[in-house]
C-alpha cells in the first residue's frame, strides 16, 4: 500500500517510510492511497477476541507485508502487554445506552499509549534494521508528550525532544515528562502556547536542511503511525456492542482532531458508524467550523482540559482532503490561506460532506464541572475533564435507537485538582505511581523562537552527530 499527501506535491511512501516521514515534505499529511475494506462478517467476529489479534488483522492491511507477519504481531502484543486491563480499551456503561470507552489503562494514564506504545516499538524496528538512526520532535498539550517519552525512553537509535508550553499543562503530565531521566529524553518548556510549541515543530520539519541533518521524524497525530492504531478500538468497541449489524454513534473530546478521525478511517473501512460528533471546550474552532463552514483561528483560552486548549486541529486537514474528494491541490489551497491569513472557507460541496457524518458542540467551563459531577453522583463514575466535555455533548446528540460510546481519553488522577472541584472526590494516582511528586524534574525553558530550538536539538541530537 503506497500513502499519499494531501497537498499532492509529495512523493507517495509505504508504510514504513511515511511512519519515520510523518509530515510530508510540501506540508502535508499522508492518508493511505485508497482505505481497505473489512468484510461485515469478520467485523462481527471481532466480539470477545483480544485486542492485541484484532489490532494485527487491522494493520496489518496497512502494513501489507513490508514488516514480516510474525514480526508486526510481535510488535502489536509488547505494546499491548504494557496496559493494565486485560481488555486494553474496556467499554464500560454509565446509564441506559450511554458507553464510556476508557483508553486510559496504558503507562501514563492517556489514550495516547495506545498509539505510541506501538508507534515507537514500530520505528524502532526500521531503524534498527535499516541501521539507521532518528530525531523524534513532537509539540504536546500534555498527554503526546508523556506517552511518547515513555514509549521512546532508553532506545539507542532514537532522541527524542517534546515540547511543552510553559505552565500551561497539569502538574501530573508535566512531571509525567520530566521525570524521566533517560538520555535520550529532552524536555523543552516552550514560552508560548501549544500552538505555538506545534508551530515550531512544523518549522523545523519545513527546514528541509535541517530535516536531513537531524533525520527528523514526527510522533504527533499528524504520523500515520499514530492514526492506524486508533482506529482498532472504533473497531473493538463497536463490535462489542453488537457492529455490524448496530449502528454505533461515537463522542469524541478532541483538540488536535487525530483520535475522531480514526473513528471516520474506520468508517470508510466498512465499520457501521451513524454520527461521529465532535466534543469540544471553549476553544471551539471545531464547533465553529461545522456551524459556519469558516476555519478561523482565534485566541487559546486555558481551562480545566488543556489537552483541547488548541486553534490548529492539524489532522482536519485529512478530514478537508477527504471531504473534497481528495482534491489535493484545493486542500493545499486552503491549507495555505489559513497560514497566510489565520483562517479559510470549506467549499459548499465540502462543508456538507462533513456536516453529512459529522455533529459537534461545546462545553463550558461551568458545563464541564456539571458533567463531572452528574456521572459521579449519578453512577459513582469519576471522570476527568476532557471524558466530561465529551459527557456533557454526547447527551446532546444522543439516540434512544443505538447506542453512544463516548471517549474516556484519560485517567482522572491526571487532573486531581478539577476533578476534586466538581466532585468533592480528589481521585488517587495507581499504587504504580507512587512517588511521581517526590521525583527530580529535567527541562529547559526556551523562548518561542525556531532558530532557538534548531540550536538546542542539533547540539544533543546524535544523529546530527553521524
Amino acid at each position: 500500500m503506497k500513502y499519499v499527501s494531501t497537498r499532492g506535491q509529495a512523493p507517495a511512501l509505504d508504510f514504513c517510510d511515511t511512519v519515520l516521514t510523518g509530515l510530508a515534505s510540501d506540508g502535508g499529511l499522508y492518508v493511505p492511497e485508497s482505505w481497505p475494506q473489512i468484510p461485515h462478517d469478520e467485523i462481527a467476529g471481532f466480539a470477545n477476541r483480544p485486542f492485541a489479534e484484532i489490532a494485527f488483522d487491522i494493520i496489518v492491511r496497512f502494513v501489507e507485508g513490508e514488516i514480516a507477519d510474525a514480526e508486526l504481531k510481535a510488535l502489536i502484543a509488547a505494546a499491548y502487554k504494557t496496559f493494565r486491563h486485560k481488555s486494553v480499551t474496556p467499554i464500560v456503561e454509565i446509564e441506559p445506552g450511554l458507553f464510556v470507552l476508557e483508553l486510559f489503562h496504558g503507562p501514563t494514564l492517556a489514550f495516547k499509549d495506545v498509539a505510541m506504545q506501538f508507534l515507537a516499538r514500530v520505528m524502532d524496528h526500521i531503524l534498527v534494521s535499516r541501521g539507521q538512526r532518528a530525531t523524534i520532535v513532537g509539540a504536546t498539550s500534555g498527554d503526546t508528550g508523556s506517552a511518547a517519552i515513555d514509549a521512546f525512553r532508553d532506545r539507542d537509535n532514537i532522541d527524542i525532544f517534546i515540547l511543552h508550553p510553559e505552565g500551561r499543562t497539569s502538574e501530573v503530565q508535566r512531571r509525567q515528562m520530566t521525570t524521566v531521566a533517560d538520555a535520550n529524553v529532552h524536555n523543552i518548556a516552550l514560552q508560548g502556547t501549544f500552538d505555538d510549541c506545534q508551530a515550531i515543530v512544523k518549522g523545523l520539519f519545513n527546514d528541509q536542511g535541517f530535516r536531513a541533518r537531524a533525520s527528523l521524524s514526527g510522533v504527533n497525530s499528524i504520523n500515520w503511525g499514530r492514526i492506524v492504531a486508533q482506529i482498532v478500538y472504533y473497531f473493538t468497541s463497536a463490535a462489542a456492542l453488537g457492529s455490524p449489524y448496530r449502528k454505533v454513534d461515537y463522542t469524541v473530546p478532541t483538540g488536535n482532531f487525530g483520535d475522531i478521525f480514526a473513528g471516520e478511517a474506520a468508517r470508510r473501512m466498512g465499520l457501521n458508524i451513524g454520527r461521529l460528533v465532535i466534543a469540544t471546550n471553549r476553544n471551539d474552532i471545531l464547533r465553529r467550523t461545522i456551524e459556519t463552514g469558516r476555519y478561523e483561528v482565534g485566541g487559546v483560552y486555558p481551562t480545566m482540559s488543556p489537552s483541547m486548549d488548541i486553534q490548529v486541529s492539524s489532522n482536519f486537514e485529512r478530514l478537508v482532503f477527504e471531504s473534497l474528494g481528495r482534491d489535493s491541490a484545493e486542500t493545499a489551497r486552503l491549507m495555505a490561506s489559513l497560514s497566510q491569513s489565520g483562517g479559510f472557507t470549506l467549499p459548499e460541496a465540502g462543508l456538507q460532506a462533513i456536516r453529512a457524518g459529522f455533529a459537534a458542540g461545546t462545553a463550558n467551563e461551568q458545563e464541564t464541572g456539571a458533567a463531572m459531577q452528574a456521572s459521579f453522583e449519578g453512577s459513582g463514575y469519576l471522570a476527568d475533564p476532557h471524558t466530561s466535555v465529551g459527557l456533557f455533548v454526547a447527551q446532546q446528540y444522543r439516540d434512544t435507537a443505538r447506542p453512544m460510546i463516548a471517549l474516556s481519553t484519560a485517567h482522572p488522577a491526571k487532573f486531581p485538582e478539577a476533578v476534586a472541584g466538581a466532585t468533592g472526590v480528589e481521585p488517587v494516582l495507581p499504587l504504580w505511581l507512587a512517588g511521581l511528586y517526590d521525583r527530580e524534574e529535567r527541562l529547559t525553558i526556551l523562548p518561542n523562537d525556531l532558530r532557538t530550538v534548531q540550536d538546542f536539538i542539533g547540539g544533543r541530537s546524535r544523529a546530527w552527530e553521524d
